[in-house]
């Protein structure tokens, strides 16, 4: 291949930019070897002339294709070199956001300067176990392949991470450990992790510094070693430090600062506990202003040393410690600030002794001023002979001094190093370690000195172990594909490194020059400038003669000789160390101990570290030449282990770049990142690869993707590896440029390119033929439309000119008719016309003469009429004038009537209207009007009443007038007669004005009446109306209600339903949690005793599962835990934090141990007490045997056994009458409720009968004792009164002789004996009581100990740890007060369920009780022979239940549950295990044997699980055991005798109900053994599953031809992929999915679990494979979404033909449908982003954006995604509330839910087959 092939008209080149560093051309003509220019067009459409070094003939760069462009790994570009790896670099930072790009074995990471969601539990999930090259380039990837190579290879693994300070080194090799201690496994890596993180306050405060690149520089390099068990389980952690730059305590340049500890203490002087550090501003040090400015902008330095300060504390440093600690760095500052004094002579210096910064530096460390004052000065010379103390100049004095301050510092810095690595030291032994190296990268500033120098002379070793690590891995390669080995000329820094540490090399010189008396910089310089000018790596500045020059593998660098002698010298006197040795305080001292290393870079691993790694401390000898040594010398051995240990390990490199230096996100400065790139490494691995054949396909994916350069004769061979070796040799002649390897075809650079640009020339004359074609038809059938359009246009031109000539005709015709009848018309409108006016005018004519007429006549009549009216009118005027004077006379005298009602009427309106304004309420009106109407009625009937009697009074008076008018008229005169008719006239005028009066009352009265009718009426109505309108209100009201009432119960509903699937989920989670924990504890346990190996006794695992077991039972159970050591060790292994989870439970269960504890305690003491008491009851009964008679011990024994019988009938009359009482309202809710006569009247018939018999016998027992009684007191008389009769002697009536009378005082003395050892028992309980009392009382005082010791300890904590620890003290009382109230529910429980069995107890004994007197009646009835018979038909008729002997228990489980494989129950009953089990279980509960229920049903439960934990991995066998253990719980459901479970239950089913027991609380704990088994069902279907779910899902081609193949880089080559192919297909998940169908519809188990479990693994298909999708760029592209598709549709044809469509599978699959749709959509256009953003509603905005991020076109064809696109549909997302969360929750698991099922089955109907072995069953 020719320069002018590639260099021809349209190629696309690199050229150098000054802004940009690289620019991107285009050739706008070709190149003719010769040529001195290139014509170029840049992006800018700009034309430039490009000149070309006709000599050398080096040509611009080539471009890569666009199709190439942002791939995962740098070497799968075609052209590598410097332009197209930082372009590559550039597209994926800024378009597609990705920080990580491999090349070749090195991660390159950008610093995003943004906090990004890739880093979750999620996300490390998706990388565990993963191939590297199989997933998007991460630091979780590299750390797998690390923790991976470490598992198989069992080699220690380092991953080094490098770069410049703030490129976020500390951030990837934290997230590197925050990997480990998540696939590690353990409990406590987490802690280990954390304390790792905490000491990072701490290392950056004394480790780190501002420089004039980064405000937070690192100044020295760690190597942090995480260690592993034999299970690859972190177990502890180690840090090494290295390179400190010391040199930076005493010195620093222009606008950098001292380590952060100095400033940091200085802003905390003011604090009460520093203020004996005397410490001031930072300004006033001299160690701390040299560099100017003491602050950094947007930095605490107060804040961040409380932070240091915590961190301290986190990490078990005492306060003690550092207060010492602080000391120690401030007496440095008062010591850099000592003013020393040079003499006269020059040769001597003096220190003031009222030096105040001398003073404090001596009182702080705890040294003798004197002595320091003395030897800061001076120095003492050894030689054979004698010793000289001589004195030294100003700068040797400030040397010594500088250098005291740097070993200071150093030890300090060790001290506490080593003290970070006790916190992280495990005492475990160590099986294998990752490290992970934290080290600066290649510096170079405008003014370089030593430090710069070591920085970069460690950087030459590590490039060096990094070249010599990829040419090894090139070399493999090769190797391992067979190809012929060349060697590849690759850059070797090795001479570079001999100039700086070979024999008379750099440091050689620089430590001779060292020992040489009168040594200076500029000697050291001339010798190197007379040393090694020839060497290529040296050379010498033309202005300067202090300077030399070092060529590094990266970059120049000037360095600066001045001050490199001194710095190297590092002196340290032997006499300032000494004096610092003799320190008052005991840490001064141990800092400077003979055993101490004073190199900075090491520390001291930890004591059991298993590490076979030499330390980073070199070995020294005397304390006197080990401070004369060399920096250089420390400094070259620290890096020679370190190389020693990198080079015994397997390196993974990460190198982190800076992409700006404003730390501004994603944003590229391109200048800044070549910088960096050539510096760490980057591009030498580019040259490195490109130099040998960095391209390498698979024949395969050759072949896929270059098939249509084969010729079509070439398809027939069936060799794809043959084809594509003859495709070669035709296409590229130069056969250096190919090789051919075992699997893949190896290119050199460019050829790739090539291959690429034929295929494209190949698919464009293809497109150019394809568009020919097309574009040819085009026309032709563009031609034929045109012709029949024209031929169609001619068709309707020529009917139409014939339809208008027909029309035209047709027109005239019609005209003529239309002349015609008009002209008719017209004549005979003016003939119309004409005799219209003629019969007008005579009809006009006639009625004048007609009208003329009339009126002559109607003339006359008004004239008539008008005399008449004029006449009637002047009559009527006179009448009207007469009756208008009568009309204003009443008017007046009516207008005055009129007023005074008027008058009346406003008073009584104002009355009304104020009487509304007080009356607010109608009611209230009704009544009050009513009320008056009452009192008006009442008044009338007054008034009434007094007229009557003044009518009456009246009456008497006129008759008295009237006589006295008679006997007046009798008498003479007339005078009196006169006077008499006056006064009979006045009465009659007073009479009448009070009738009027009285008629005007009665009127108003009515008018008032009838007023308040009226409106009490209106208001009736209106109060009607009102009601009815409350009535409406109500009525809407109550429906408003009842309809949000509806909907409040809707939504409470479904927030129930949600609250439910979320507390099962939780629980479910706890389960799963338990078993895992209970699985993980007997590995442990069974762990252990193997390594101890100890005698004694130790629970076997079958003793450790019963009590596992039994501690799930809480009301059956005996004991809740044996012993609290399995328990605490349990604790330590698991660790604090999910130990934490169950503290409750630990609580309780050492809680239960102390009582326990205090049981057995006490029941030893009872019975120590008991032997006691025995012994003494022996030695005191064998005198008293011997003594007494044998009729004394018969009597005393007769009389101890009437008492105890008196008491049984006692408790058996009450135990009767309490039964009575039951059974009598029982049998009265029966009759209630049946209405027929029960047999319970019966029995309390004949309970009565005898009771009244017994009653009987009691009165004549009485009266015959009475009897007796009287007889002795009469025969007691004449005996003698010191002898007592006993009256309830059957013979009391007889005679009582001498021996009677010894008997009966021998009785009565027994009697005392028992009274007497009766007392003694009282008074022995009041003593145990009393001890019980006082063992109370000092477990008081020893609680009260505890708590007095836990208040001491905590009045030493700090305020905040005071209140933490109050907190979890409080927190543990109130559960200890909680566990002890739970406890005495469940007594009180445990009590009411026995009452509850005893009830049923008894009530079944009063039923068996009837049934035998029922049976005893029906026998005497019937004949014997009966009897027999129906005795032989009970034993024929099986009841459904099966017997079995206690022994025989073990055997049943083994052979029904152990021993038991599914096979042997094909064919029979599903579930038949369950069935048998219940059928036992039934037979234990009808003979009301609890203890045979609680040892069945535990045994059964330890044997599921112990089948479980030996078949972990067996799909058939948990089938197999979760519908079993479902059938079982259904079952105890079934029967259990609730009726809410026996609605489908048939009448022959309801007979096989429990009668005693109630096993609620075991199905609750089988309940939770079906959770366990179904979650660990899941478990094995999703191993089974999941390694096939990526390949059938993405990776294989389901619809052939479909999808293409694009170049892959070396990360295809990763070390730690599996030979053979893995690759599955769907028809492989399909058929797996067939088989699991299979297997759990044959096992019998419920429809809805089924359903559940596809549910849960499609969730599972649909979560593995979206992960995939957005964390790999290869598979996100069309024809993906294309083959998604189709296997989705496939998967869900598959539920269909299952019946499973509605389990809710498919919808766990929607998020993948939607992610197989955005790959298909457009993505151009705003309509293209609605219609994305409307269609994936369960996609987040993060994986939409991902998804488009990592869309890549497979061909140069397709046009990528652009930025602008993204960034809409991000507008566009905004509002939704997704969250932060990118990748699904792969572990995620739906809760479980068993519903009942019954069965169908009768018990009596099921066979037990032979095979089962259990013969020793015994039917019912």
């Amino acid at each position: 291949m020719s320069v002018g092939e590639l260099y021809s008209q349209f190629t696309r080149v690199w050229i150098p930019d000054p802004d940009e560093v690289w620019c991107s051309a285009e050739l706008t003509k070709d190149y003719k070897e010769g040529d001195k220019t290139l014509r170029l067009k840049l992006e800018d459409e700009t034309i430039r002339e490009y000149p070309v070094d006709v000599q050398s003939n080096q040509l611009p760069f080539l471009r890569n294709p666009d199709i190439l462009v942002g791939e995962n790994d740098l070497t799968a570009l075609s052209y590598l070199h410097e332009p197209a790896v930082l372009h590559n670099l550039k597209v994926r930072f800024l378009e597609s956001n990705h920080i990580y790009t491999y090349c070749g074995i090195v991660l390159v990471a950008i610093n995003p300067y943004e906090q990004l969601p890739i880093y979750g539990q999620d996300v490390i999930y998706a990388y565990s176990g993963q191939n590297m090259g199989d997933m998007d380039p991460h630091i979780f990837a590299v750390a797998e392949e690390a923790y991976k190579q470490m598992a198989r290879d069992e080699k220690n693994q380092s991953i080094i991470v490098s770069g410049e300070s703030g490129a976020g080194k500390t951030v990837s090799a934290k997230y590197a450990m925050r990997y480990f201690a998540t696939v590690g496994g353990s409990a406590s890596e987490t802690n280990i992790e954390e304390k790792v993180l905490a000491s990072s306050p701490i290392m950056e405060a004394i480790g780190n510094a501002k420089t004039t690149r980064n405000d937070n520089s690192s100044r020295f390099g760690k190597y942090i070693q995480i260690g592993f068990d034999k299970r690859y389980h972190i177990i502890g952690a180690n840090m090494r430090t290295y390179l400190l730059e010391k040199s930076r305590v005493v010195f620093q340049a222009d606008d950098e600062r001292n380590y952060h500890i100095f400033y940091q203490l200085c802003a905390a002087a003011n604090l009460p506990e520093f203020k004996e550090l005397a410490l001031t501003s930072a300004e006033d040090f001299f160690y701390t202003s040299q560099g100017g400015d003491t602050s950094i902008e947007g930095v605490d330095d107060a804040e961040d040393f409380e932070k240091t300060r915590q961190a301290f504390t986190l990490l078990g440093v005492r306060e003690s410690h550092q207060i010492s600690i602080f000391k120690i760095i401030a007496s440095i500052l008062h010591l850099g600030s000592v003013e020393i004094q040079a003499e006269r002579d020059g040769d001597s210096c003096s220190i003031s002794p009222q030096d105040e910064h001398l003073n404090n530096f001596c009182r702080l460390l705890g040294v003798e001023h004197s002595q320091m004052e003395h030897w800061l000065c001076h120095r003492k010379l050894v030689t054979t002979s004698e010793t000289y103390v001589k004195t030294m100049s100003l700068q040797q004095v400030l040397n010594a001094r500088n250098a005291l301050a740097k070993h200071i510092y150093a030890q300090l810095f060790s001290w506490i190093v080593e003290h970070i690595n006790k916190a992280l030291h495990t005492s475990l032994k160590q099986h294998s370690f990752i490290g992970v190296l934290d080290i600066y990268g290649f510096e170079t500033f405008e003014v370089n000195s030593f430090e710069q120098f070591c920085i970069n002379y460690a950087n030459e070793k590590l490039q060096q172990q990094f070249n010599w690590h990829v040419f090894k891995l090139e070399q493999e390669e090769y190797m391992k594909e067979q190809i012929p080995w060349t060697l590849i000329d690759f850059h070797d820094n090795q001479p570079c490194i001999d100039l700086i540490e070979a024999k008379l090399g750099i440091l050689d010189l620089l430590d001779e020059e060292c020992k040489v008396p009168k040594g200076t910089d500029q000697n050291w310089a001339q010798k190197l400038y007379d040393r090694h000018s020839s060497s290529q790596h040296f050379q010498k500045p033309r202005m300067s003669n202090t300077a030399f020059i070092v060529v590094h593998f990266a970059d120049k660098v000037e360095y600066l000789s001045d001050g490199f002698l001194e710095k190297n010298r590092d002196t340290v006197y032997e006499e300032q160390i000494n004096i610092l040795k003799a320190s008052k305080f005991p840490m001064v001292a141990d800092l400077f101990h003979d055993d101490k290393d004073p190199v900075p870079a090491t520390t001291t691993p930890g004591k059991g570290s298993k590490i076979n790694i030499r330390s980073a401390r070199p070995p020294m000898k005397a304390s006197n030449k080990e401070h004369k040594k060399t920096v250089g010398h420390q400094f070259r051995t620290s890096l020679h282990l370190l190389m020693e240990t990198l080079n015994a390990t397997t390196p993974h490199y990460v190198r982190c770049i800076k992409p700006n230096d404003e730390k501004l996100p994603f944003h590229f400065d391109p200048k800044r990142a070549v910088q960096q790139l050539r510096a760490c490494g980057v591009l030498e691995t580019i040259r490195i690869s490109a130099a040998g054949y960095p391209s390498r396909w698979a024949y395969h994916d050759f072949f896929n993707r270059y098939r249509v350069l084969i010729k079509k004769k070439e398809l027939a061979n069936t060799d794809k590896k043959a084809i594509c070796k003859s495709v070669l040799e035709n296409l590229i002649k130069d056969p250096d440029k190919f090789q051919f390897g075992r699997t893949k075809i190896f290119f050199r650079a460019g050829q790739v390119a090539y291959l690429e640009k034929l295929r494209a020339d190949k698919f464009r004359a293809a497109t150019i033929m394809i568009q020919k074609t097309v574009r040819g038809w085009l026309q032709r059938v563009k031609y034929h439309r045109l012709k029949r359009a024209t031929l169609t246009l001619q068709r309707y031109w020529r009917g139409y000119l014939a339809r208008r000539l027909a029309e035209h005709l047709r027109r005239t015709r019609a005209a003529m008719v239309i002349q015609k009848q008009y002209r008719m018309w017209r004549a005979r409108q003016a003939y119309r016309r004409v005799r219209g006016a003629a019969v007008v005018i005579q009809a006009f004519t006639r009625g004048m003469l007609v009208r003329k007429m009339y009126r002559e006549v109607l003339m006359e009549h008004k004239a008539t009429v008008i005399q008449k009216h004029v006449r009637g009118w002047v009559a009527r005027r006179r009448f009207q004038r007469l009756r208008a004077a009568a009309i204003v006379i009443q008017c007046a005298f009516r207008r005055l009537k009129a007023r005074q009602e008027l008058k009346a009427l406003r008073i009584e309106a104002r009355s009304a209207e104020h009487l509304k304004r007080l009356n607010v309420g109608m009611e209230n009106k009704v009544v009050q009007l009513q009320r008056k109407i009452d009192d008006q009625n009442k008044e009338f009937k007054t008034l009434s009443e007094q007229f009557s009697t003044a009518t009456s009074t009246y009456t008497m008076e006129v008759e008295r007038l009237q006589k006295e008018l008679a006997r007046y008229q009798q008498s003479p005169g007339e005078d009196p007669n006169l006077r008499l008719q006056e006064e009979v006239e006045t009465l009659r005028s007073e009479l009448q004005k009070a009738h009027s009066e009285r008629k005007v009352l009665e009127d108003a009265h009515g008018r008032e009446k009838d007023e308040l009718r009226k409106r009490v009426a209106d208001l009736e109505q209106e109060n009607a109306l009102l009601k009815d309108e409350k009535e409406q209100l109500n009525n809407q009201i109550l429906c408003q209600s009842k309809e949000e009432f509806a909907q409040d119960s809707a939504k409470e509903n479904l927030l129930m339903k949600k609250e439910l699937e979320e507390e099962r989920s939780r629980y479910q989670n706890l389960v799963k949690e338990y078993s895992r924990l209970e699985q993980r504890f007997d590995n442990l346990r069974d762990e252990l005793a193997i390594i101890k190996q100890t005698p004694g006794h130790r629970r076997n695992p079958s003793n450790q599962s019963s009590l596992e077991s039994d501690s799930n039972y809480p009301s059956v159970s005996t004991s809740e835990i044996g012993d609290t050591e399995d328990a605490l060790q349990q604790v330590e292994e698991i660790g604090l934090e999910k130990a934490a989870m169950d503290m409750t439970v630990f609580l309780k269960l050492q809680k239960r141990v102390r009582e326990l504890e205090q049981e057995r305690k006490k029941l030893q003491v009872q019975l120590e007490k008991r032997e006691q008491q025995d012994s003494k009851k022996v030695q005191v009964e064998q005198p008293q045997n011997d003594v007494d008679l044998d009729p004394d011990a018969d009597l005393a024994y007769n009389s101890l056994k009437r008492q105890e019988l008196e008491s049984e009938n006692k408790k058996l009359k009450n135990d009767l009458n309490e039964l009575r009482k039951a059974m009598a309202d029982q049998a009265m809710q029966n009759n209630s409720s049946h209405g027929s006569p029960d047999s319970y009247s019966l029995l309390l018939d004949q309970l009565k009968l005898a009771n009244e018999e017994l009653e009987v016998r009691k009165e004549e027992v009485l009266i015959l004792r009475t009897q007796i009684v009287s007889a002795d007191q009469r025969r007691g008389r004449s005996m003698e009164p010191n002898i007592n009769a006993r009256t309830s002697w059957p013979n009391s009536e007889k005679h009582v002789d001498q021996e009677d009378a010894i008997e009966a005082y021998h009785g009565v003395c027994q009697t005392n004996r028992l009274l007497e050892a009766q007392l003694q028992a009282q008074s022995r309980e009041h003593e145990e009581e009393v001890e019980t009392l006082k063992g109370q009382l000092e477990a008081l005082k020893e609680e009260m100990d505890k708590q007095q010791q836990t208040f001491c300890q905590t009045l030493l904590l700090s305020p905040e740890a005071q209140v933490e620890f109050g907190v979890q003290q409080e927190i543990s009382r109130l559960t200890n007060e909680n566990l002890d109230l739970k406890e005495l529910v469940e007594k009180l429980e445990k009590n009411e369920r026995k009452l509850k069995k005893q009830l049923k107890i008894y009530m079944k004994k009063v039923q068996d009780l009837e049934a035998a007197q029922a049976l005893a009646q029906s026998d005497r009835r019937r004949h014997e022979l009966t009897r027999q018979v129906t005795v032989q038909r009970k034993e024929k008729d099986f009841q459904g239940m099966l017997e079995y002997h206690k022994e025989d228990e073990a055997l049943l489980i083994r052979n029904l549950v152990t021993e038991l494989k599914p096979q042997m129950l094909s064919g029979t009953v599903p579930c038949l295990p369950a069935y048998i089990l219940y059928m036992c279980i039934r037979h234990a509960d009808y003979t009301n044997d609890d203890v045979k229920v609680h040892s069945l049903l535990t045994s059964t439960i330890n044997g599921i699980k112990k089948v479980l934990k030996k078949h972990n991995d067996d799909f058939e066998m948990t089938s197999f055991w979760l519908s079993n253990t479902c059938r079982l719980l259904h079952c105890l459901k079934q029967y259990s005798g609730d009726e809410g479970f026996m609605t489908q239950n048939t009448a022959k089913q309801n007979e096989h109900c429990l009668k005693n027991f109630d096993l609620t609380e075991y199905r609750q704990v089988l309940s939770d053994l079906s959770i366990q088994i179904y979650q660990q069902l899941i478990k094995i279907a999703e191993g089974v599953l999941q390694p096939m779910i990526v390949s059938a899902m993405l990776e294989n081609e389901s619809i052939q031809g479909l999808s293409g193949v694009k170049p892959t880089g070396y990360r295809k080559r990763s070390s730690s992929m599996a030979d053979g192919d893995n690759s599955y297909c769907l028809e492989a998940i399909i058929r797996q999915m067939n088989s699991f169908h299979t297997v759990l519809c044959d096992q019998g188990l419920d429809p809805e679990i089924i359903m559940q479990v596809f549910k849960q693994l499609f969730y599972m298909i649909n979560a593995v494979t979206l992960n995939n999708l957005l964390l790999r760029k290869d598979v996100c592209s069309w024809s993906t979404g294309m083959q998604l598709r189709y296997n989705i549709s496939q998967l869900e044809e598959w539920l269909r033909g299952r019946n499973l469509h509605q389990s809710g599978a498919v919808q766990t699959m929607e998020p993948l449908i939607q992610a197989a749709q955005l790959l298909q959509l457009k993505k151009k256009t705003q309509e293209d982003a609605e219609a994305i953003c409307s269609l994936c509603t369960s996609l987040s905005t993060q994986q939409i954006v991902k998804i488009l991020n990592l869309y890549t076109p497979l061909n140069e064809f397709e046009e990528r995604v652009t930025v602008a696109f993204i960034r809409t549909i991000q507008a566009q997302l905004q509002e939704r509330n997704d969250p932060q969360q990118l990748l699904l929750d792969s572990k995620h698991m739906f809760p479980v839910l068993f519903p009942f099922n019954p069965s169908s089955l009768t018990m009596d109907s099921i066979h037990i087959p032979a095979c089962l072995n259990l013969e020793f069953l015994n039917e019912v």
